[in-house]
């Protein structure tokens, strides 16, 4: 089997409907890395057809994440209860219980950035990269030039940047010292310095405490399979993190990013090594600057070369830019309610992405499909789009509901990966570099007040005019070595979305 089952074909000519389906609608799993997207109106069935989706690539041995927004995609760790309308559509679909169809749960491993329903997940600054974090700082274009060249100063200064307090000490260093950097990296105005500063405690409000420090996540633990080679699923619960959208989508783009930049090549592959789901992608956009979409568009064109799949989940197709859109070539399409003008123009866009059927008119479909139907386009091997059908998804193998507070926490204490991540680290970065300095400097400046005879006495005259000039001899000094050494020590490369390399 080298295909996933979404569900069967209703058929619709000569009076035809609601009779058994005599066709599967599947995917092809090596179309899988040209990405796709779920969309329809909230309680349409999105949320079925995304669990059903992962269930059949974790029994084809393809690892997944997904970030739960709701709660309810937990249910993919526990196993399904029987129903007779699980039964009818089994039939309808011609899928034979035990053979096609089993209720069982599924190997998952939960993530949660605040670290209260999942293991914890974290980055650092420095990984992260000043791209994706002015998008976080909510900071204008300006202020986003002066964040790079903190960036910049703080490399060549061998100052790693590990978490909030880290970013803190090195934003009022340079603005202490911005005249001086001022000379070699640009005009650093002290209220872009002040507007940066008061952002990163906004973020610090917001959570980015527990995002930012270590241990840092290593994104190796998506690829995981179970002993029975079962693709393992990775649940990021989401339900906390969608209260701040900006803190939800630089963690997913950054981690996007993360599998771009670190896995090899290996083009055209027979299925994927990882396929991930952004839920609710509407909020990725959500007034992100250009720069930063045409950077997310470049890695969803280039990443289905590292063997990585896309699925963007939210309500309608149009909130995901046309860039982007226009290379989702595998289509879930649930109703669209549409009562305004506005809303039958979305739905009229809609209908004009699929492939036409004789059999029915599209557009009027997307407007009437009852929930756990679906309109779906895929492609075939051949990489062109398919004939889009009238499909009845098919029911969940797995629960379709929330885990209680006690499955969930059992689940956590009995995953491969407890006691790994829960305990943070604090080493030595930035701010602890900082404060030795500072602190050495104040020993030398006690020293050399004691001292005020001998040979260097000189040097500190009542005049102040030899003090003087040894302060302009010490800034050249210290300028030169400075530029000396960012041109011998090795660099930090930065990838497409600012990402260490």
């Amino acid at each position: 089997m080298k295909s996933v089952i979404l569900g069967g074909a209703v058929l619709e000519n000569k009076g035809d409907a609601g009779k058994k389906s005599c066709k599967k609608v599947e995917i092809d799993l090596s179309m899988l890395t040209r990405h796709g997207i779920i969309a329809g109106a909230t309680g349409t069935g999105k949320t079925v057809s995304l669990q059903v989706l992962v269930e059949q690539l974790s029994q084809q041995g393809i690892p997944i994440f997904t970030a739960d927004a709701k709660g309810d995609l937990a249910g993919l760790a526990e196993s399904g209860t029987p129903h007779e309308k699980i039964d009818e559509r089994l039939q309808f679909i011609g899928l034979e219980k035990e053979k096609d169809f089993v209720q069982k749960g599924f190997p998952a491993i939960f993530w949660d950035i605040y670290g209260e329903k999942g293991h914890p997940i974290r980055t650092t600054i420095s990984e992260m990269g000043p791209l994706l974090l002015s998008r976080l700082l909510d900071l204008s274009n300006t202020q986003d030039a002066i964040l790079h060249m903190i960036f910049t100063i703080a490399d060549d200064e061998g100052l790693l940047l590990i978490d909030l307090k880290d970013l803190k000490s090195v934003v009022q260093f340079v603005g202490e010292k911005r005249k001086e950097f001022s000379s070699e990296y640009g005009n650093i105005s002290s209220a872009s310095i002040n507007a940066i500063a008061r952002q990163i405690l906004i973020l610090e409000e917001a959570g980015g405490t527990e995002f930012f420090g270590e241990k840092a996540f290593d994104f190796h633990q998506l690829l995981k399979k179970d002993f029975s080679g079962n693709g393992v699923v990775n649940i990021l619960d989401a339900q906390k993190l969608m209260q701040n959208n900006r803190i939800y989508s630089a963690f997913l783009l950054w981690l996007l990013s993360e599998l771009f930049e670190q896995l090899p090549e290996v083009g055209d592959i027979e299925k994927p090594k990882l396929v991930f789901f952004f839920d609710e992608a509407h909020l990725l956009f959500k007034d992100a600057p250009k720069v930063l979409i045409e950077k997310v568009e470049q890695v969803v064109r280039l990443i289905r070369s590292k063997g990585v799949g896309v699925f963007f989940v939210t309500q309608n197709a149009l909130d995901i830019p046309e860039d982007v859109r226009g290379q989702l070539g595998n289509r879930i399409q649930h109703a669209l309610r549409a009562f305004t003008p506005k809303e039958k123009k979305s739905v009229k866009i809609a209908a004009e992405t699929f492939r036409e059927n004789p059999n029915f008119e599209t557009e009027e479909k997307i407007g009437n499909m009852k929930v756990g139907y679906a309109l779906v386009s895929t492609l075939d091997k051949d990489g062109a789009p398919t004939m889009v059908e009238h499909t009845m998804i098919r029911p969940p193998q797995s629960r379709m509901g929330v885990l209680t507070k006690e499955e969930r926490s059992e689940k956590i204490k009995n995953s491969p990966l407890y006691g790994i991540y829960e305990e943070s680290i604090d080493n030595e970065s930035a701010f602890e570099i900082l404060k030795e300095r500072a602190e050495k400097k104040q020993k030398e400046v006690e020293i050399q007040e004691k001292s005020s005879t001998g040979v260097f006495g000189a040097l500190f005259s009542s005049d102040g005019k030899a003090s003087k000039r040894q302060g302009y001899v010490e800034t050249f000094t210290k300028q030169v070595i400075r530029s000396l050494s960012s041109r011998l020590v090795t660099k930090i490369v930065r990838g497409i979305l600012g990402s260490m390399k």
